[in-house]
């Protein structure tokens, strides 16, 4: 029989019955006191931190505090990753984030959901499904991305968006709920060096 941990992350409901996930992020919150309790000049230490508590990291990432998130054993970054402040990760499915990905302010992943069905929902039942977003993405501030997306290599997502569904790549998508807008085309290269 799976441990209420093991059905949260292969994404079967379940019930925190024997209150190890409870255990567990209660560790990732005294970890991320100190992440968001040191002082500006202490990158080495937070970057530290956030390699014990992560999955995978790439060499080179930087979050700013405050971040938040559920177990952190669950969300893999890869390389030159960077998020800006207030980032939440509910992390309770496992979170991937590509190569060369950057967070606006404010942006929320969720993999955790609960039954429709109050009577369900109040007998504490819940799950999760994984996110993944792939190389190159920039998400903008104030996001939210839900249970389940995959978000396409090379997309953009306008600020302010709910991302219910998964997003193709080489888009640039916005709303809520967030759907494309448009291909991102030879068009949209600027030489900035040249300016």
């Amino acid at each position: 029989m799976k441990s209420p941990k093991e059905k949260m992350i292969a994404g079967i409901p379940y019930i925190d019955t024997d209150g190890q996930l409870f255990k567990e992020r209660q560790f990732a919150k005294e970890e991320l006191k100190r992440f968001n309790d040191s002082e500006p000049k202490q990158i080495k230490f937070r970057k530290q931190i956030i390699q014990k508590l992560f999955k995978t990291t790439g060499s080179r990432f930087f979050l700013e505090p405050p971040f938040r998130c559920d177990y952190g054993y669950n969300i893999s970054i890869g390389e030159n990753f960077y998020s800006n402040y207030n980032c939440t990760i509910l992390d309770g499915a496992p979170v991937t984030i590509g190569a060369n990905v950057l967070f606006g302010p404010n942006v929320s992943l969720f993999t955790a959901g609960h039954p429709i069905y109050f009577e369900t929902r109040n007998q504490g039942w819940e799950f999760s499904a994984p996110i993944v977003i792939e190389d190159n993405v920039w998400i903008g501030g104030q996001v939210v991305v839900n249970p389940g997306v995959r978000i396409g290599r090379n997309s953009v997502i306008g600020s302010g968006s709910v991302v219910t569904k998964d997003i193709p790549a080489d888009v640039i998508a916005a709303g809520n709920p967030c759907r494309v807008i448009r291909p991102i085309t030879a068009a949209d290269r600027i030489d900035y060096a040249s300016i």
